[in-house]
């Protein structure tokens, strides 16, 4: 079976080639094709033809066919869904912002993690994506929208920190000067709350944005719905973000889905401020999006705005996340749900 090259750093792609009898800036040259989105050997015209076809003998290099893409007529967001070598899906989302652009990109195909207000959970979990996957989604999104991308959010279909391994691989590999080299400050990475994960993620002391899925004031509340509080209860998660923040001194953004007469009180509100007290933190509402399978509902304008005020009367930032790509099923999970029903039905 061939190697995935793409899932190799550069340092590891230097030393199969120096097995193989090649230089090592031969590697360089297609570690920097690879990251510039080359589907082919045949497209690295700085390779011979030979060494072309030997590598095409011993290597693998994944590139993901665009099965649909949706653009936005209100903000220009563009949403992909890509269809991967085994035929699974995966989304994407990318998104213009005044300080550049960002792909929310996909960590697994499906999601285990069960919670009630989201898409991408409906089936279960599917498989982990590969390194070279999670990048594909960055790279190829990039070379077809033509927009330089500078902002990754690992926010879409599945849970990071379930996929730990591949995605430190991936984070090492978008991170790397020599391919897109986009800055850790750069990468916020969203977790529902897998404690053990979050104090080996503390270890590596990245310097990344770590998003914690909260939407909850209580054990009460997210038992309800996320599933994973029964494992890791919100003290124990809490916790885990006090030792992140001692040590990376990385603020916590707290996500926070505004769900109709669940979460989305006043009370609720200076409830997290007692809970949260002493960790510098940010709070992301987020206007939930409907799922059809779900009974929850979105929180009315006016209870999000008195839920913003508690927080920032009791000392934290808080903001409403913008709605993008709102014509085009945007959230997470909406499409390759939707396409996996259409493929049901034929």
């Amino acid at each position: 079976m061939k190697q995935d090259l793409k899932s190799m750093t550069l340092a590891e792609m230097q030393d199969a080639f120096a097995a193989i009898g090649e230089p090592k800036f031969r590697a360089k040259q297609v570690f920097v094709w690879l990251h510039r989105g080359a589907a082919s050997f045949d497209e690295m015209t700085n390779l011979s033809k030979p060494l072309r076809q030997r590598l095409d003998g011993l290597y693998d290099i994944t590139a993901p066919e665009i099965v649909r893409k949706l653009q936005s007529q209100k903000d220009g967001t563009i949403k992909y869904l890509w269809k991967l070598r085994d035929g699974n899906c995966v989304e994407s989302v990318l998104m213009q912002y005044h300080h550049g652009n960002s792909i929310c990109i996909s960590s697994e195909v499906g999601c285990p993690m069960g919670c009630k207000f989201c898409a991408s959970t409906l089936g279960g979990l599917v498989r982990r994506l590969e390194p070279s996957e999670l990048l594909d989604q960055v790279i190829f999104a990039q070379k077809d929208s033509g927009m330089e991308i500078s902002n990754i959010v690992l926010m879409g279909i599945g849970e990071p920190l379930d996929n730990f391994d591949n995605v430190m691989r991936f984070l090492e590999l978008v991170n790397s000067p020599e391919g897109m080299n986009i800055s850790m400050r750069h990468i916020s990475l969203s977790t529902c709350g897998l404690v053990p994960k979050i104090d080996e993620l503390a270890k590596r002391k990245l310097q990344l944005t770590l998003s914690v899925s909260l939407h909850a004031p209580n054990d009460e509340v997210r038992d309800r719905i996320m599933p994973v509080n029964k494992a890791y209860p919100s003290e124990e998660l809490l916790a885990a973000c006090r030792r992140y923040y001692q040590a990376t001194s990385r603020r916590i953004s707290f996500e926070y889905a505004m769900i109709d007469g669940v979460n989305d009180r006043p009370e609720d509100a200076k409830e997290l401020l007692r809970r949260l007290k002493g960790l510098p933190a940010h709070f992301n509402l987020i206007p939930l999006n409907h799922v059809e399978e779900s009974p929850l509902k979105p929180s009315t304008r006016a209870a999000v705005a008195a839920f913003q005020k508690t927080l920032e009367d009791g000392g934290v930032t808080a903001t409403v996340r913008r709605t993008l790509g709102g014509d085009i099923d945007a959230s997470c999970g909406q499409l390759r749900r939707k396409y996996n029903q259409s493929k049901e039905k034929r």
